[in-house]
């Protein structure tokens, strides 16, 4: 859920998710440095620079869609709302009630958690490791044969025979598509793109990739309605280049690294699962699935 930051000053306003946001950046805000600039003091509590760029971090999606001076404005001033309502919640012994308790205990074990799976997964997506994903992918991927196909697709068996005729008779595949095709990519004259067998529901596999570049199927059956292909192009697949799947291989990495922590961790761990018999607590206790691999798609031309 996306948190609306109006241009108000109070803190209420902000939703209680920014709240719980902001409280987290006062719990762990670290000291300040020399050439931190001081922006307000409230009541004799500063606000520096640091806390405007913490919070921005933390209401990141609120303030997506302002300029930056109205951003660093509603940020500052909420922070300022902030400063004082805490102070009121701290002399009514807010901070003694269990619940209050609770939640900052939570909060503070998930940003230890997040601190340190962060760090992980930073230490491992380095150019070696990455590479080497890269390459085993690569090596999967290429050699594999791709088709390029468009396709028209209608409910029945006699409106697919009828197009059938039309293409015959010398009709436009693409301006056919456009006309009759009740598939979202009528529009481009039903191209599919390039895609590999894997792709597409098997009837549409099988007959797209028996197909000769520049012939047209009879009519083909599947869960969706009835279609009429056509390939344009055959190809063996290709791996994109290392710069254009970079950032997926580094999400991969990082995760993966995580995981594999998380899972060494729980293995060394004394688990007592008390709402489960011991047989299904053993699953739970079990190694989390590593990061599931992630396709490196071609860019289509």
């Amino acid at each position: 859920m996306t948190t609306s930051f109006s241009v108000t000053k109070t803190a209420s306003r902000l939703g209680l998710a920014a709240v719980a946001g902001c409280l987290t950046m006062v719990l762990v805000a670290g000291p300040v440095r020399a050439e931190d600039k001081l922006l307000a003091k409230v009541n004799g509590s500063e606000i520096h620079q640091s806390d405007v760029a913490l919070a921005e971090e933390e209401l990141g999606p609120s303030l997506a869609q302002m300029d930056p001076a109205t951003k660093d404005e509603n940020v500052l001033s909420f922070l300022i709302d902030m400063k004082i309502v805490s102070k009121a919640a701290e002399d009514k012994k807010v901070q003694d009630s269990e619940d209050f308790k609770k939640r900052l205990a939570f909060t503070r074990s998930r940003l230890l958690m997040d601190s340190l799976l962060a760090g992980e997964g930073k230490t491992a997506t380095n150019d070696e490791a990455m590479k080497k994903v890269y390459e085993d992918a690569s090596k999967q991927i290429s050699g594999e044969e791709e088709v390029h196909a468009r396709h028209i697709l209608v409910e029945t068996e006699d409106e697919a025979k009828a197009v059938a005729e039309e293409l015959k008779k010398g009709a436009d595949f693409a301006e056919l598509a456009k006309k009759k095709s009740k598939d979202p990519g009528a529009s481009d004259g039903g191209d599919l793109g390039f895609f590999t067998k894997d792709q597409m529901v098997p009837e549409f596999s099988a007959a797209a990739f028996a197909l000769e570049p520049g012939k047209t199927s009879d009519p083909v059956k599947s869960q969706f309605g009835w279609h009429i292909i056509k390939v344009e192009e055959k190809r063996k697949r290709k791996a994109p280049d290392f710069e254009q799947v970079k950032s997926q291989i580094e999400t991969y990495v990082a995760r993966k690294a995580q995981a594999d922590y998380v899972g060494k961790l729980r293995e060394a761990a004394k688990i007592e699962r008390m709402d489960k018999p011991e047989e299904a607590a053993a699953k739970t206790d079990a190694k989390p699935d590593a990061a599931k691999d992630s396709k490196m798609a071609p860019a289509k031309k």
